[in-house]
């Protein structure tokens, strides 16, 4: 929700290369959204992740929010869309450094990250699930059952869920941090750790196609005694305010004509994962 990287075969890494290459040089300040316009190009940056932002098993950029985002841009004067592949705890980096103009990779949106980069409106809503073994054998379906059989956990790199086990008395050292939801599948199906947190989506989707694994019920984690509900969405570099506003209309538009859902349910999402929340409330989470 893994919301980093996921390369399939060469062809895909290459189109990564190709497309970081181009991310490279150094964007000049002023009207964003008119110079946007008049290059005709947007770069995201995404994490490779099914399925926020990934490559397709014909070497095709595809996901919920590359094609979300071909919808918005197209909207607002920009023909074309150019997603950057990155690990994910680069793409805050990677955005105020330039490298890209955009962050479309279901970002969560939360207080630490709304210090660094501003939010447009999220596109859905999200609780957490666990991928377990088959049977779920330790009857692990929240962080605090994690705690009660001292199983072991594990996450992706910078994922929020390594703050929510932390928040339930899991040691920090003995939080196992994986590349991906796929290495997360492959750890939990060989014994490695009894259980994957991750988004409720990008559990359910992993496990699709494993005999050995399944996700459980989704939940929300809860953090100081508050149920936490996450919403995840575009970020922007704190300068670029007109662009995120006017990324922000669409959304709206989107999200009040049902465009929005019709776009994402075909990479797994359902109505009750789209929101009415706001960057604003997140952001004071």
């Amino acid at each position: 929700m893994s919301r980093r990287a996921l390369m399939l075969g060469t062809a895909a890494a290459g189109a990564f290369a190709v497309a970081a290459t181009a991310g490279c040089s150094r964007v000049p300040s002023g009207d964003v959204l008119a110079r946007l316009k008049t290059q005709g190009t947007v770069r995201l940056g995404i994490a490779g992740e099914v399925p926020y932002g990934y490559v397709d098993e014909q070497g095709e950029f595809t996901g919920e929010a590359p094609e979300l985002a071909r919808v918005v841009f197209k909207r607002l004067g920009i023909d074309s869309v150019q997603p950057v592949a990155t690990d994910f705890a680069s793409l805050i980096p990677g955005l105020n450094s330039q490298q890209f103009d955009v962050v479309s990779a279901g970002m969560y949106i939360n207080k630490d990250r709304c210090a660094q980069v501003i939010f447009a409106d999220p596109e859905y809503q999200m609780l957490d699930s666990f991928i377990v073994r088959k049977g779920n054998p330790k009857n692990l379906r929240s962080y605090e059952d994690v705690v009660r059989a001292k199983a072991k956990l594990a996450t992706g790199t910078g994922y929020a869920e390594i703050g929510y086990a932390i928040a339930a008395g899991i040691p920090e050292k003995e939080i196992v941090i994986l590349q991906d939801q796929v290495a997360g599948l492959n750890a939990v199906e060989s014994g490695r750790v009894d259980v994957f947190a991750g988004t409720a989506l990008t559990a359910r989707e992993v496990v699709r196609k494993s005999s050995r694994a399944e996700a459980t019920e989704p939940f929300a984690a809860v953090v100081d005694g508050k149920k936490q509900i996450d919403g995840g969405g575009f970020a922007f570099r704190p300068t670029d305010t007109a662009l995120r506003d006017a990324f922000n209309t669409e959304i709206h538009k989107m999200k009040k004509s049902g465009e929005l859902f019709r776009i994402l349910k075909p990479f797994g999402f359902t109505e009750s994962e789209m929101t009415t929340l706001t960057a604003e409330e997140l952001c004071r989470k």
